[in-house]
């Protein structure tokens, strides 16, 4: 990207719908005009897989697969495999403004199971193509959620030994056994893909770009991970050897125990990172622009032995480092990807954002922290790049007005002298906090949602190291109003950042 640009963060889970959860409906054709309207140029949207226990994006049963959640039900009545009664009569929660994932968990597949058994679907010649083209992650992804449906949706680390390692005989007896389960994981995907990429073309042709999230690991109880155990540090048995997360930080004394299985990089360098190659080809296709959440961890990841209660034992090792992004670009060109270097960041891992020439990313949250109040703070706004993207928050971070009653006076102080503003009411510095990201120099400033509704922490997206309180913020359409629309468009405009047709 050349020009400073705009953008807003919000899930997909977070638009308004009928049914329980945020969709490909048409809400999200509403929101992409909205942001049209109120001169952005990004949407940021966080991973689209399919979530596990705890409803995590981050922890998703593929990393190429789509959640169902999002298909629109709307579409499928139109395509007449639904009825607006059959969905109607479900019980999609008690909140329009939060997601009850278990009624959605409840609710939302019999429907799909229905739309499939009425769809005549192997005779769709564009449902061929789509099976026929993603065939090398498809049939693995759907023959393990068939499986993991048989077995009561334990992990696969647990099933029968024979399927757990992929023995021959077994394979192909589940493969006929389950054979019209395995169709309808098929048909789930086929209709995600097909209503993504409609959406995604929708926003592109109204000069709003897709900023995707794909997470550096994938989980355990993953088909990546039951498919291909020779990329990860498993044993014979597949059980991991170590497992992911980081270490004690501002987020929690602890330390993260996300638990994902670690990469084997010297197998994945020997194969001249034929999986990550593949992995990112396929991304680019379904975004605009890519941001790798954890990206230090390609330098250097937190490495935990398995089994452990926390993060407190574990240690550092050396990834792959900027040779992995050198293969990348040698097989795909250059493609836009913003590397989420925050946390603990050394000198090698700038020497890979640097080297890599993406640009990195600058919460204003971190600027002022009374320990670390010097001038050359990072996160202060004056010492933003122009390549760099700047947020207020991120998805895990508290809203900018949770933030600020949740610091100290002293930091409140370093705030306020640095925005030369005393007089501004509490209630409303929020619009100078994002007023005064997006007069910095970063070439991107993306803005949770939240943040310009000047909501509190009952809307937080993610609060690290919890569960079962996540990823159910959601907005209604009389937030989205007009007057609001304008302050935006007024913020863009205002500080040269108005660039429908640029690119990162």
């Amino acid at each position: 990207m050349n020009e400073r640009a705009a953008g807003i963060l919000m899930p997909i889970s977070s638009l308004p719908s009928e049914y329980g959860i945020g969709c490909f409906s048409k809400s999200a054709y509403e929101f992409v005009d909205w942001l049209r309207e109120a001169g952005q140029s990004y949407w940021q949207i966080l991973p689209l897989g399919p979530t596990s226990y705890g409803d995590s994006p981050y922890q998703s049963f593929s990393t190429f697969a789509g959640n169902p959640y999002f298909i629109s039900l709307d579409e499928l009545i139109e395509e007449k495999v639904l009825t607006r009664e059959e969905c109607d009569k479900v019980n999609w929660g008690t909140t329009k403004n939060k997601v009850d994932y278990e009624k959605i968990y409840k609710g939302r597949y019999p429907l799909l199971r229905k739309a499939y058994e009425r769809s005549n679907i192997s005779e769709n010649p564009d449902y061929q193509k789509f099976v026929a083209e993603n065939n090398w992650w498809l049939a693995d992804y759907a023959l393990f959620m068939a499986v993991k449906a048989r077995f009561d949706d334990v992990e696969w680390t647990k099933w029968a030994e024979d399927i757990r390692l992929r023995w021959n005989n077994a394979m192909d007896y589940y493969r006929e056994e389950l054979y019209y389960d395995i169709e309808f994981q098929q048909y789930m995907q086929f209709k995600f893909h097909e209503q993504w990429m409609k959406l995604k073309n929708y926003a592109n042709s109204k000069g709003i770009k897709i900023i995707g999230d794909i997470p550096i690991y994938v989980a355990m109880d993953s088909a990546d991970a039951w498919a291909h155990p020779e990329l990860f540090q498993l044993d014979s048995e597949n059980v991991p050897v170590a497992v992911a997360g980081c270490p004690p930080d501002g987020f929690s004394a602890t330390g993260q125990l996300w638990g994902n299985p670690l990469y084997r990089w010297d197998y994945h360098r020997s194969t001249g990172y034929e999986w990550w190659i593949s992995r990112l080809r396929y991304v680019f296709n379904m975004y605009d622009v890519v941001r790798i959440d954890h990206f230090r961890g390609f330098d250097e990841y937190f490495s935990i032995p398995y089994e452990a209660e926390n993060a407190i034992g574990g240690h550092w090792e050396k990834g792959p480092g900027i040779d992995l992004f050198r293969k990348v670009e040698q097989a795909l060109g250059w493609k836009p990807v913003i590397a989420e270097d925050l946390g603990y960041v050394t000198d090698s891992v700038r020497d890979m954002v640097r080297d890599s020439g993406f640009p990195g990313m600058k919460v204003l949250e971190f600027a002022f922290d009374s320990r670390d109040s010097g001038c050359a703070n990072d996160y202060l706004p004056h010492n933003y790049p122009v390549n760099s993207v700047a947020y207020t928050g991120t998805h895990d971070n508290e809203t900018i007005v949770g933030w600020w009653s949740s610091i100290t006076k002293d930091e409140q102080k370093l705030a306020r002298e640095y925005l030369c503003d005393q007089a501004t009411p509490d209630k409303e510095l929020y619009k100078s906090f994002i007023s005064l990201i997006m007069r910095s120099s970063a070439k991107l400033c993306v803005i949770p949602m939240q943040d310009y509704l000047g909501l509190d922490n009952k809307s937080r997206i993610n609060t690290p190291s919890t569960v079962g309180k996540n990823w159910k913020w959601r907005v209604n359409t009389r937030q989205l109003s007009v007057k609001l629309q304008k302050e935006i468009y007024g913020m863009a405009l205002r500080y040269g950042r108005m660039n429908w047709n640029d690119s990162i």
